[in-house]
């Protein structure tokens, strides 16, 4: 637990170096580095045979993209006053910063096939952000999907470039429901949450004479049908390789116990 925790530690101070902008950070709150994201990326590294130098710098290029997507993510396109607007431009720049910074450090990384397969991560993220965004979705499950692979493309994309399906699948899984607590949170105390307005937008076209409670009631047991049944997977892949890490299954109890009781049963057998 040790290692790994001095591991975490010394990456997101380089992380947090590389994204320090004084002027930027006048202007724009300080990005999220997604601890549990960098966590996930850290133990899947440590499984295989990469070297520690080049897993650091995995790390840090992954997170710094992860970074770049969620700072577009917040530029908003409602009606700015002259400061809010100088807000929204910044953020939009500091997005591109952070991709910028990625982008460098993949430069002085020599493996075309790793470059490749992140920029089929980003690739596939936005693309799912596009169709999340546009509510394109039909169905409730192609809306998860969607909101999958927004939180996992990456993810996925490292593990398989290091042959470990069962890694993608897993750590797919716990982003998903992390992802859906915090959206389900959002809802709960009545802010905007995307995934809630896409899974009403499905639901309308189907019950178009609920009152507001009842839709609320329905929204809610939508998303924790999905998070129940991520939780199940997670429960059966957990089974085919115990995680030793004690940090690692720490992070991942809290993920599942934020909603619903199926967590018991990891936490009890964890």
């Amino acid at each position: 637990m040790q290692n790994l925790m001095v591991k975490l530690a010394d990456v997101k101070e380089q992380i947090n170096e590389k994204i320090k902008h004084p002027y930027l950070l006048k202007h724009i709150e300080q990005p999220i580095i997604d601890e549990d994201k960098l966590l996930l990326l850290l133990s899947l590294l440590n499984k295989g045979s990469v070297p520690e130098l080049t897993a650091k710098k995995y790390c840090l290029t992954i997170m710094l993209i992860q970074i770049a997507l969620d700072t577009h993510e917040l530029v908003s396109n409602h009606k700015l006053d002259s400061e809010e607007l100088k807000s929204r431009q910044l953020t939009v720049l500091a997005g591109v910063y952070y991709s910028g910074l990625y982008y460098k450090i993949l430069a002085d990384i020599d493996d075309i096939e790793m470059i490749h397969s992140l920029a089929e991560g980003i690739k596939e993220v936005n693309e799912h952000k596009i169709s999340l965004y546009q509510k394109s979705a039909n169905t409730f499950d192609e809306l998860m999907n969607d909101v999958k692979k927004i939180e996992s493309s990456l993810f996925e994309k490292v593990a398989s470039y290091l042959d470990d399906k069962e890694w993608s699948d897993f750590s797919a899984n716990l982003l998903f429901i992390k992802r859906l607590n915090a959206e389900r949170k959002l809802f709960l105390q009545g802010r905007k949450s995307i995934v809630f307005e896409a899974i009403k937008h499905i639901a309308g076209k189907n019950d178009k004479c609920l009152n507001s409670n009842e839709t609320d009631n329905e929204l809610l047991a939508i998303c924790d049908h999905y998070i129940d049944f991520s939780k199940k997977l997670i429960q059966k892949q957990y089974m085919k390789f115990p995680i030793i890490d004690e940090l690692l299954v720490k992070r991942i109890q809290s993920v599942l116990s934020k909603n619903g009781s199926y967590a018991n049963t990891f936490v009890e057998e964890g």
